[in-house]
């Protein structure tokens, strides 16, 4: 019945917004310490920036002496240029990256990938959206934004610190360049992929505290018919399941799918599994319950039907419930599945 569903907050969940974490969380409790930037976590930001506005970028100066030497670019239009650094760190001096470096205790995520676009680039900018989160277990969690520049001067290599050398907007293929790594061309085309044709809204992380790092779980069950349902925790009032992240070593350097495989694996039966896991929003503030660098992410996932036109798998734990959506609540869900229309997680 609609009277004790949590549509608010579902609501705001599908709407790439944040909502109260509440007291209780769902499942065993993990071992958990308080979540600390630098100590038990480390969340690392990066951005990609195109040019929009330069009719003419600039050509990069000559590397310095012991760098790699930049290559002829190929004519390609301006508008594609991307905003690439040259390195300075020792390990990967005069290699090309996208702009990139660790959030600091006390700095809100959105905050710390502009400073780092300013430190190494010289520009301002501006975040769009998250294109991707990537992520090795809570140990350590990558934030890729889609940004858009909005003011400053490149540095150019007279201004060569240790952030790094130079930035450049380089309107070539990447792999012309000597990259530091390339981890960043997949993301590169997913930010070409956004600007075409964005296959998910504008996503941004909502300012409200969060003392654990946890996942909020969106479990969605539909049939070829189109029924939706959502799976709900029923502590207290029905409320979408929340589930922490441990901090032991062995918790750190697993995957964030695992506690949420862990909740479902006591909750519903093993077949059929659920699928991959999709970023609906997440909600974080610098400086949170007792200084934790705690955030929430508002995750989606599906439970694939095993036969034609039923309903979801009766849950094994009294303890949560179906709730069948209906109207345009159940058409947003159903459309976020389909088009897989969610920041993608790639662990």
């Amino acid at each position: 019945p609609m009277g004790d569903a949590p549509a608010g907050e579902l609501d705001a969940v599908l709407g790439g917004g944040a909502w109260d974490l509440g007291a209780s969380l769902e499942g065993a409790p993990p071992s958990t310490s308080p979540i600390r930037l630098g100590g038990n976590v480390c969340y690392v930001v990066l951005a990609v920036l195109f040019n929009q506005e330069v009719r003419h970028p600039p050509s990069p100066t000559g590397p310095p002496p012991r760098c790699h030497p930049l290559p002829t670019r190929p004519s390609v239009s301006p508008q594609d240029a991307v905003l690439l650094v040259q390195e300075a760190k020792p390990e990967c001096r005069g290699t090309w990256y996208l702009p990139a470096g660790r959030m600091e205790p006390g700095e809100s995520i959105v905050a710390a990938m502009r400073r780092e676009v300013k430190e190494e680039t010289g520009l301002e900018c501006e975040a769009v959206t998250l294109l991707a989160l990537e992520e090795r277990g809570p140990a350590w969690i990558r934030f890729a934004f889609l940004a858009r520049p909005t003011g400053g001067t490149l540095k150019t290599l007279e201004e060569a610190d240790a952030e790094s050398l130079q930035a450049t907007w380089w309107p070539g293929d990447p792999r012309a360049l000597p990259l530091r790594a390339p981890d960043i061309l997949p993301l590169l085309d997913l930010a070409a992929r956004y600007r075409r044709s964005p296959p998910h809204p504008p996503t941004l992380p909502r300012d409200l505290p969060c003392a654990p790092l946890c996942l909020r779980l969106l479990v969605a069950f539909a049939n070829d018919t189109g029924d939706v349902w959502v799976l709900l925790a029923t502590a207290g009032a029905p409320h979408l399941p929340v589930v922490a992240c441990g901090t032991a070593p062995s918790e750190l350097r697993g995957g964030l799918r695992r506690p949420v495989l862990q909740l479902l694996g006591g909750c519903l039966p093993p077949d059929p599994a659920p699928g991959p896991l999709g970023l609906l929003g997440l909600q974080h503030r610098a400086g949170g319950p007792g200084g934790a660098d705690g955030i929430c992410f508002n995750v989606l996932l599906s439970i694939p039907a095993s036969s034609s036109g039923g309903g979801p798998p009766e849950p094994r734990d009294p303890a949560f419930r179906w709730w069948q959506v209906e109207g345009s609540r159940g058409g947003r869900i159903l459309q976020r599945l389909r088009a897989a229309a969610t920041v993608p997680i790639r662990s």
